[in-house]
């Protein structure tokens, strides 16, 4: 059994990954173990936004929203790398007609009943209103009223849509949020394991003893358990605590198909469900589609986009663009499922975004601690890590104060508009880099491309090329510095690249992993 450590996390999505961090960094010990891969489901399947969420005004849920949107500049400061700000035009439809019991509407229609089924502009242009001045936004641009009538953003969408807002908000890459959180731990001293699942965990003698089911065996003076959609069963199942508190796995579901516009701004829908979905640019030559809400039953690994969820989604996008969204478009969908506080609310969609931080000291109140993380948006994740800290304090008398404002990401050691500089420079540096392939190496690595890159001085100086401009010496990276170990990690979460490898070379890269990973 190894040394006892402060705290041991289980869970390696974007919460689990974010308090080890920053625990790590207020020289608290610190072991994670995960299951899988890294952000393998909840944390790699968002909408890859960091948002307020401006549909939540309608559920009131100003602290949420207030607190996600000072989060957005903090975190983009913190990660231009991997996050950039994105403007996010939403259609005014003449016809639009909705669906919806958030108290917002039902306000509305005892104020003015004649209006019943109709979100009227005044309404949504005092949500970008208050969208705007809730969090102290100083980067981002505000909202200005857009013509879609002979303009770039009205081309792709059909002829009676006439108006539109324009907002702001963050696109960020989740899953590689999730890593640098992990690397970035590490490197102030905690223990990352992946592939670990935890099979017990159990007090005694003021201690937490878990157990992995490889049979290895540690101890920690607090236990954080921050299994995301898995956070009930490790309630139930492995650490066996007497615990009400229940989750709430709500699915969302996305499509990607090839661009559907020729500009980078996103879309916001809203829908005669009172729902809304994005149309977002991704990974360069396709467009994001999603999401959805739908409750989930099963395993969350077996969360799937299903046929009639694709059919939704075509059909709802189908409603605002000229050309039909159709389901042989589709190049790939991914699903995710949010493990939502329960809070009782009648539909998937009215469930509560907010997140709860439960200790459980144990029947007589004598501990040792668990905290158990319910809910969550990754946006919030550095303040829910914060927050996580100030629960576990009166456990641990040493911690040092909160540090992560204003402390870069690995790699994000640059001014936010720095990104067109450092690709000029990489180019520079590195003649042989098309400017496509630079460009992904500063979006996904930031000033570390560099490193990884090392002293090359051609493309064959990077060792194998396994397609789409993956090399050796970039997998040896992220498998040295990531955690990665399967070619899913690599080419689903770590970059985007299964897009553009077919399943042979997916394959072939599998094969050269497991080689370096039995040599290793």
């Amino acid at each position: 059994m190894s040394e006892t450590t402060d705290l041991f996390i289980i869970g390696g999505g974007i919460n689990g990954c974010g308090i080890a961090r920053d625990a790590a960094g207020r020289g608290l010990s610190v072991r994670l173990a995960e299951m899988g891969d890294l952000a393998q489901a909840t944390s790699s399947s968002s909408t890859k936004l960091f948002h307020g969420g401006l549909r939540y005004l309608e559920y009131l849920e100003i602290r949420l929203v207030r607190e996600a949107l000072k989060e957005r500049e903090v975190l983009l400061r913190a990660m231009p790398h991997i996050s950039w700000p994105m403007r996010f035009v939403l259609p005014l439809d003449p016809k639009m007609t909705f669906e919806s019991d958030t108290p917002v509407s039902k306000a509305l229609a005892m104020v003015m009943p004649w209006n019943k089924g109709h979100r009227p502009n005044f309404l949504i242009r005092a949500g970008l209103f208050l969208y705007d001045n809730l969090g102290g936004r100083r980067i981002l641009p505000g909202t200005r009223s857009l013509s879609l009538v002979g303009t770039p953003e009205g081309a792709p969408l059909k002829d009676r849509l006439k108006k539109a807002y324009e907002y702001s908000d963050c696109w960020v890459d989740d899953a590689r949020l999730v890593a640098l959180n992990a690397r970035d731990a590490a490197q102030r001293g905690a223990a990352i394991m992946v592939g670990a699942k935890v099979a017990e965990a159990a007090r005694t003698g003021g201690l937490w003893r878990v157990t992995l089911e490889d049979g290895r065996q540690f101890t920690a003076r607090a236990l954080v358990n921050a299994g995301g959609p898995w956070v009930g069963r490790v309630i139930r199942d492995v650490a066996h605590l007497d615990s009400r508190e229940t989750v709430r796995l709500v699915r969302g579901s996305h499509i990607v198909v090839p661009r559907l516009y020729d500009h980078d701004k996103a879309y916001f829908f809203q829908g005669a469900d009172g729902r809304i979905i994005f149309a977002i640019p991704y990974e360069g030559d396709f467009t994001l589609i999603g999401t959805t809400d739908r409750d989930h039953q099963g395993s969350p690994l077996e969360a799937e986009c299903t046929a009639e969820e694709q059919d939704y989604l075509c059909r709802f996008a189908s409603d605002y663009f000229a050309r039909p969204v159709s389901r042989d478009q589709i190049v790939w969908t991914y699903s995710g499922v949010r493990p939502l506080y329960d809070d009782g609310a009648k539909s998937a969609t009215a469930a509560t975004r907010d997140y709860v931080l439960s200790p459980d000291l144990g029947g007589d109140g004598a501990g040792p601690v668990c905290l158990n993380v319910f809910g969550g948006k990754i946006t919030t994740y550095r303040r829910l890590a914060e927050h996580a800290l100030e629960k576990l304090a009166p456990h641990f008398a040493q911690a040092g104060p909160g540090w992560t404002v204003g402390v870069p990401l690995p790699g994000g050691d640059f001014a936010v508009d720095g990104v067109p500089a450092l690709i000029a420079g990489l180019r520079a540096d590195y003649p042989f880099l098309t400017p496509a392939w630079a460009r992904r190496l500063v979006r996904a690595y930031g000033t570390d491309a560099r490193a990884m890159l090392g002293r090359a001085a051609s493309a064959a100086d990077l060792g194998r090329d396994f397609g789409a401009t993956l090399t050796e010496a970039e997998v040896a990276w992220l498998m040295a510095h990531e955690f990665a170990r399967h070619a899913d990690d690599v080419v689903w979460r770590r970059s985007k690249l299964g897009l553009r490898l077919g399943a042979a070379q997916i394959d072939e890269l599998e094969s050269w992993m497991s080689q370096k990973r039995h040599a290793a």
